[in-house]
């Protein structure tokens, strides 16, 4: 499968702070890849710098071959949709609204249905006239996700598969709705677009995604199929956790947290 977005040595700065050093990744067309590691580890930093939103320090990202830099916002955002951490809307916009913004200048037609579509996927259909304010953390973060998957078809009806970006998103959702959101991704993943995910909950990585990427202290501490990175010693050395790695039934493992490790610092 062709690269999507490819990023070479990512370095970023703050100051005398490094948040990310060296850092390379490959996506192709139709893989879920996972960001783990510990708050701090640079997670969004990396989802930032490989959206184009953030500029390096030095190293390079290219997305479909062409470096990120290049692109002009339009061209951007018709390639790849991100969904961020923290997104605070205050003014009275409904749920359709915000969806719709998603659609940008499509067709109204058009727009209806997709805006019809992802509302349904979301499970957000009779909330389409609710204020996005009245509504719950949760109903808010799928009100997003659902104006991100309108931008992302918008875009690959023209160029093709895309990139799609989530930051923690499944954070402010119950446990139904974390599902929900994770397997509408691997959707799209099937579908051929490239899929980049920061999730905290381990496990929920390790179900849903085919790679794992993870990140310590703005480094890239591992990088491979998730049999081979979830390992007790790894979670060890990158959690500072002792935990059980046990197998499910079709061979994917899991992790049963046991205990802060005693080799961690000031414990």
């Amino acid at each position: 499968m062709s690269a999507v977005i490819e990023a070479h040595a990512l370095t970023k700065r703050a100051g005398r702070a490094t948040l990310l050093d060296g850092v390379g990744l490959t996506v192709t067309a139709g893989e879920m890849v996972a960001i783990i590691g510990p708050n701090g580890a640079g997670k969004s930093t990396l989802l930032r710098l490989l959206s184009g939103d953030l500029r390096p320090s030095a190293g390079e990202v290219r997305l479909t071959g062409r470096n990120i830099r290049s692109f002009i916002p339009r061209e951007l955002a018709a390639r790849r949709a991100m969904l961020s951490q923290h997104i605070n809307v205050t003014f009275p916009f409904t749920v359709e609204d915000i969806v719709l913004m998603g659609a940008g200048d499509r067709s109204p037609r058009d727009a209806r249905r997709l805006v019809d579509a992802a509302l349904h996927e979301v499970g957000l259909e009779h909330f389409r006239d609710r204020q996005l304010p009245t509504l719950s953390g949760g109903e808010q973060q799928r009100t997003h996700f659902a104006r991100v998957l309108v931008q992302l078809a918008c875009g690959e009806a023209e160029h093709g598969p895309g990139l799609l970006l989530l930051d923690e998103p499944t954070s402010s959702l119950d446990l139904r709705h974390q599902i929900d959101l994770v397997e509408a991704a691997r959707r799209r993943a099937a579908g051929g677009t490239a899929v980049i995910a920061i999730l905290h909950d381990l496990n929920l990585a390790i179900r849903f995604a085919d790679r794992l990427v993870v990140l310590n202290s703005g480094r890239l501490a591992a990088d491979g199929p998730r049999t081979e990175i979830v390992t007790r010693e790894t979670i060890r050395d990158i959690f500072e956790i002792d935990a059980v790695v046990h197998q499910a039934d079709d061979g994917v493992p899991y992790v049963l947290p046991q205990s802060m490790s005693a080799a961690a610092p000031g414990i």
